[in-house]
């Protein structure tokens, strides 16, 4: 008999301890080598554990337990293999002389009892209705469904319905006062740890401003047909906004930087993490590399991360890095708000819907689709006019969308 242990691999060097979500194979299943046998559960997303070899699983962790890296979850038994078929052979009788059965004696029929049919008989055992107390309509005096609904017993409309002894009473109350607890999932966990973390070892400040809209919407109605006929794919907001701030990061290195104990850390390229909400939480992978990109490979990339997000498919890889961070409430209809920073990144800027207000241009009140947009900031690393310098930027690049195409 050879036993191997399977253990929880390594993630990575800031990953010290998963959470076993779920079990894909049950305890003694024959499994084929490679084949995924449980899920994962990391600070940053949902991975698949394959088997090492093949042979007889035998679970040891449960569900939902926290395991450190190296932990052993299962053993799988080598020696055990696949039968290579479930057909048996049947044993060879030999002849023997017939055996005389014994007559099987019919139940005798209660003659002065009416023939139902088998619904008019459910009908009658479950209102326990005697067939006896009246006629049938169907041929030689046979009791129909429609004889046994007939003669139904009506139930008063105020009789309370039975209750059987093992059912518990429903409350009648107009409302039901119910709680459940749940174990916080490691993403939730991880998440809420990362934002007590951002609110309480930063010194976090917002500035708002507002962007016209106008242009941009109807650069993206000229557009858009010839941009999905040579791309296959749309040109979304974020893309544009991804862009700008690309471009005004590039200028303002200290929005781009990070702080590192008592040094500041500058990076010469833009790695822009997008917010993605999933199931499980937010995540924010980044897209490498902003400033180098055209605009249909930024929205190739925003979807191929979200849609890998949604699915639980991020790697390691793709969940690292990030120089600044763009979330987008305006998608739930977020009118305005706060957001967190993205530990250890020193800016993050918050999108909100788009509304048509009025709005004073020249003197006259105008309707235009405006859009609040908020800047939160690590005042240890940004000043304040730093933080209102880039917003106003970013403003204008959009409300002049073409000066960013030709590169002003």
């Amino acid at each position: 008999m050879s036993v191997i242990e399977i253990k929880v691999p390594s993630m990575g060097e800031s990953i010290t301890e998963v959470t076993l979500s779920k079990w894909l194979k049950k305890d003694g299943d024959l499994v084929k080598m490679d084949e995924p046998i449980c899920e994962f559960e990391s600070d940053k997303a949902t991975l698949e554990l394959p088997a090492e070899a093949g042979g007889k699983l035998t679970r040891i962790a449960a569900e939902g337990a926290d395991l450190s890296i190296g932990a052993i979850i299962a053993k799988i038994d080598t020696s055990a293999t696949v039968p290579q078929s479930s057909t048996a052979i049947a044993p060879v009788v030999p002849p023997s002389a017939p055996v005389e059965k014994a007559p099987v004696k019919e139940p005798q029929k209660n003659e002065t009892e009416p023939i139902a049919s088998p619904a008019a008989s459910k009908i009658l055992r479950e209102q326990n209705i005697d067939p006896t107390t009246f006629q049938g309509t169907g041929k030689d005096g046979r009791i129909t469904k429609s004889d046994a609904l007939a003669n139904k017993v009506p139930v008063p409309a105020t009789a309370p319905a039975p209750q059987s002894e093992t059912t518990p009473l429903k409350s009648s109350l107009p409302y039901e006062r119910n709680e459940r607890r749940e174990k916080m999932s490691r993403m939730r966990k991880t998440i809420s740890r990362r934002l007590v973390s951002a609110k309480n070892q930063t010194a976090m400040l917002t500035t708002f401003n507002e962007i016209d809209m106008t242009e941009i919407m109807a650069l993206r109605t000229k557009y858009q047909d010839a941009f999905v006929a040579k791309y296959g794919i749309k040109l979304g907001f974020m893309s544009l906004f991804a862009k700008a701030c690309s471009k005004v990061l590039l200028e303002m290195p200290a929005v781009n930087a990070f702080l590192d104990e008592e040094e500041l850390i500058y990076h010469d390229y833009t790695d822009i993490s997008i917010a993605i909400s999933t199931l499980n939480g937010l995540v924010v992978p980044p897209v490498k590399n902003v400033e180098s990109l055209k605009f249909h490979e930024i929205e190739f990339k925003i979807k191929e991360l979200a849609d890998k997000a949604r699915a639980g498919k991020l790697t390691l890889e793709e969940m690292s890095g990030g120089t600044f961070t763009i979330t987008n409430g305006g998608i739930f209809g977020s009118m305005m708000s706060t957001p967190i920073l993205n530990e250890p990144q020193s800016g993050i800027l918050g999108m909100h819907a788009i509304i048509e207000r009025p709005v004073a241009l020249l003197g006259e009140i105008k309707i235009r689709p405006m859009m609040y947009v908020a800047l939160s900031y690590d005042h240890r690393v940004i000043d304040g006019s730093t933080s209102v310098t880039f917003l106003v930027k970013v403003k204008k690049l959009l409300e002049d969308p073409v000066s960013m195409l030709m590169d002003l």
